[in-house]
C-alpha cells in the first residue's frame, strides 16, 4: 500500500452517492499546484472518501475549499489518459467558507458553518472523517 498526502483546492463541489449495495461514499477533485512562474503546474487528484461519515463530509466540501488529504494512492487509465486517485483515510479542511476572507475568525458566513465551527470543524479545524466519537450528531 502506498500512502500519499496532498493539499490543494477543490475543483467542484463534492458528490455524495451510495453503491447499489448501499455503501456510502463522497468523491471530489483536488487541484495541487506546484512550482512558480513558468514552472508552475497543477496536478488533479480524484479523491473518494468511503464510509458512513461521507454524507456528513460532502456538504463541507465546496468548490474552492482548501483541503489536505491523506490516503492510499492508485491510478486508472481511460482513453489513453492516466488519472491519479486517492482513497482518503483523512480529510482536513484548511480554509473557511467560500468568500470568507477572515479564516481565523470564530464567526462564519452561514449558520451551518457557525455550527460546524462550534463542533470543531470550522474554518481552520481538521476533519478526519470519524465523527461518531467526536461530535454528537
Amino acid at each position: 500500500m502506498q500512502i500519499v498526502n496532498i493539499a490543494g483546492n477543490l475543483g467542484k463541489d463534492a458528490e455524495f452517492k451510495t453503491t447499489q449495495g448501499g455503501d456510502p461514499f463522497c468523491r471530489f477533485s483536488v487541484a495541487v499546484t506546484t512550482g512558480w512562474g513558468d514552472r508552475k503546474a497543477t496536478t488533479w487528484w480524484d479523491v473518494t472518501r468511503w464510509g458512513k461519515n461521507a454524507e456528513k463530509l460532502a456538504p463541507l466540501l465546496t468548490k474552492g475549499t482548501k483541503v489536505a488529504v491523506s490516503g492510499e494512492i492508485s491510478t486508472r487509465e481511460h482513453e489513453g489518459k492516466t488519472y491519479l486517485q486517492i482513497r482518503a483515510d483523512h480529510v482536513t479542511l484548511q480554509g473557511g467558507a467560500q468568500g470568507n476572507t477572515d479564516r481565523g475568525s470564530s464567526t462564519a458566513s452561514t449558520p451551518n458553518r457557525q455550527q460546524e465551527q462550534q463542533r470543531g470543524f470550522g474554518s481552520s479545524a481538521g476533519f478526519d472523517g470519524d465523527l461518531d466519537d467526536e461530535v454528537p450528531f
